[in-house]
């Protein structure tokens, strides 16, 4: 094997790419990662590809300016503490969590490579724009967000289907980390008796006992294979959204308006477009039952690997050193 990757995974979706990429790498290179504290979901699946630490994650949708700032300034510190010189090349694959050991890596002299958000069609997020200057590449998902920032379009950033995909019937109602209250609270009101519901940080009790007929749970990393056996994926933005595209899975995209730090309306919008998902933004029960009878019409695309095309250009920077 040919060098030293540190993959900083800031939990969800973000740790969605990193294993997608790691995947793509794996015994291929050295690898080792960086999570958010606590996040032990994250660190049993990122473990089976090598060394997985911790650091501090500055922000979370709704942490306050006051908070952030204080907790930025101890990821700084922690990062100081991490022995980046051991590495080749470092990935950031988006969120603040990435921000302080990706600049410290870069004035340590090392290659930083940069993953912008795939649903970012509008603007670019906030993380890949400030680390846009340090890097030595950007990888983008979409031709579109060349008009963002100048980078290599690689793709969708996918992880490789485990198992063969399925139709059991059931509607997999995904929340992702920090669930979707809303979205759960509505499709609750509903006599849909075939649901798994995904809860994430949302308190699942009120929905078993409404509903004791549905499968609930808050998070599991064998998420893969109740996408796998899904007939449906009702969701918002996140890797889920692309995940269920490596399944062949119809996706109904439900906008969340508890968390409006990251995309835009815009961009739920370009992304449904890219995937052929059934858009819902106005979170009612007609409806979200009618985006489910509209979704399974609709045929699912096949979307390149951008995993492996950015695990070449890796290795291609590896071979450079």
């Amino acid at each position: 094997m040919q060098g030293r990757v540190l993959i900083l995974a800031g939990g969800g979706g973000h740790t969605g790419y990193g294993y997608a990429l790691a995947e793509a790498l794996h015994k291929r290179v050295y690898l080792s990662f960086l999570v958010p504290k606590g996040d032990t979901l994250s660190e049993r699946r990122l473990s089976r590809f090598g060394k997985v630490n911790f650091l501090t994650k500055p922000r979370g949708p709704k942490t306050p300016a006051h908070t952030f700032a204080l907790q930025l300034t101890k990821a700084f510190v922690e990062s100081i503490g991490q022995n980046l010189k051991e590495f080749d090349v470092v990935v950031s694959t988006g969120s603040n969590f990435c921000v302080p050991p990706a600049i410290l890596a870069w004035m340590r002299g090392l290659p930083v490579v940069n993953i912008e958000s795939p649903v970012r069609f509008v603007k670019p997020s906030r993380s890949a724009r400030v680390l846009h200057p340090f890097s030595t590449i950007t990888a983008l998902h979409w031709r579109d967000q060349k008009r963002l920032l100048k980078g290599v379009v690689v793709g969708p950033i996918l992880p490789k289907p485990e198992i063969k995909p399925q139709n059991k019937g059931y509607i997999l109602v995904a929340g992702g980390t920090y669930g979707h209250r809303v979205l759960f609270d509505t499709i609750a009101e509903s006599d849909l008796h075939n649901v798994v519901l995904q809860t994430g940080l949302v308190d699942p009790a009120p929905y078993i006992k409404k509903h004791p007929e549905w499968k609930v749970f808050t998070v599991t990393e064998r998420f893969h294979e109740l996408l796998a056996g899904a007939g449906i994926v009702v969701t918002q933005f996140g890797v889920t959204v692309l995940e269920a595209v490596v399944y062949k899975k119809p996706v109904v995209l439900v906008l969340n308006p508890e968390y409006t730090r990251g995309a835009s309306p815009k961009d739920a919008a370009y992304l449904a477009k890219k995937i052929n998902a059934v858009l819902v933004s106005k979170i009612e029960l007609e409806n979200l039952l009618d985006a489910i009878d509209e979704a399974k019409k609709r045929k699912i695309p096949t979307l390149p690997n951008g995993a492996e095309n950015l695990a070449k250009i890796i290795i291609g920077l590896l071979m450079e050193k």
